[in-house]
């Protein structure tokens, strides 16, 4: 998901690494903090691949900075991440929520859809935190306030996220 953010945000327009930590760091927050031995070897990676290009330019104080922007192939990559995420990428809420925040790159309005229909697909499967003989256990039979909260919260986020996924889907078929 990290290599992920970094080509989302250089396709919007060139970062140095510091503004890329700091889109980062808002879009996981604290759930998933990025760290400098985390992200600049990722950095590394991506231009290693030459899915980034890097110059230096004068810093605001003495120091240079190192500029990153999205090449071609980066574009090409951050495309195809996005038509195909990973099964994780799916299931995952703050894995998905990378996606959706990039998803607006790929230019087919059907691509997106497909990727938000898995989404909705997943989210109509019935699940839960707890299981019972094999079944999942709601709310209303978790026996444990804690547990009744965190089962009645997701129950209430999920029907808000398939409200949603359908309401995208709905504007994304429309033609024109």
């Amino acid at each position: 998901m990290l290599e992920l953010s970094i080509l989302g945000f250089l396709a919007e327009e060139p970062l140095h690494g510091y503004e890329l930590k700091e889109r980062i760091r808002a879009l996981s927050g604290h759930v998933r903090p990025v760290s400098d031995g985390a992200l600049y070897p990722a950095i590394n990676r991506l231009v290693a691949a030459g899915l980034l290009d890097q110059r230096t330019e004068d810093g605001a104080s003495a120091a240079p900075r190192r500029v990153l922007s999205l090449t071609a192939q980066g574009r090409a990559d951050l495309l195809a991440r996005l038509r195909s995420p990973r099964q994780t990428e799916i299931t995952d809420q703050v894995r998905f929520n990378t996606v959706l925040a990039f998803l607006r790159h790929l230019p087919d309005p059907a691509e997106q859809a497909a990727v938000l229909r898995r989404r909705l697909d997943f989210l109509e499967t019935p699940s839960s935190f707890f299981t019972r003989d094999g079944e999942p256990v709601a709310a209303e039979e978790a026996g444990d306030l804690f547990r009744q909260g965190m089962l009645r919260v997701a129950r209430a986020t999920g029907r808000a996220e398939r409200e949603w996924l359908r309401e995208a889907l709905a504007v994304l078929g429309r033609p024109g």
